[in-house]
């Protein structure tokens, strides 16, 4: 009986766990962007000049942020999926104020961060549900 409820549970993780993974994937593509960045134009680049110090500071944090959630999602899941979301969130509304600003038009890099942002919501659910329900059993 305990063999059974285990195998169901395990059945029930699955799906959250290769969500789980899909997150830190695309967390980790959007870090060797922003460490591309770095590593060909150093810490202190300032993208042209007329970059506000705070935009500047931001896309390089997700150097560091971006991998960090990735790994919480499996050491600490709970802690990985609200950073997750909180750093796709502030993500995209960052760089929609950004290209509003400065009169820029949307490009692939920004329509991908929106599409993961709508994927980890429209998953999140799911995710959350597995999280809990293991701590539960």
């Amino acid at each position: 009986m305990k063999r059974a409820a285990l195998s169901h549970a395990n059945s029930q993780d699955r799906p959250a766990i290769i969500l789980r993974v899909i997150y830190a994937i695309c967390l980790l593509g959007g870090m060797s962007t922003h460490a591309a960045t770095l590593w060909q134009h150093g810490l202190f680049w300032n993208y042209g000049g007329g970059i506000p110090q705070v935009t500047r500071a931001y896309w390089t944090s997700l150097t560091l942020l971006d991998p960090l959630a990735a790994i919480l999602l499996f050491v600490r899941p709970r802690a990985g999926v609200i950073a997750t979301v909180a750093i796709i969130s502030t993500d995209v509304g960052h760089n929609l104020w950004f290209c509003s600003h400065f009169h820029l038009a949307l490009n692939w890099m920004v329509w991908a961060q929106i599409a993961f942002l709508i994927f980890v919501v429209a998953t999140l659910p799911i995710v959350w549900h597995a999280l809990h329900s293991r701590t539960s059993r």
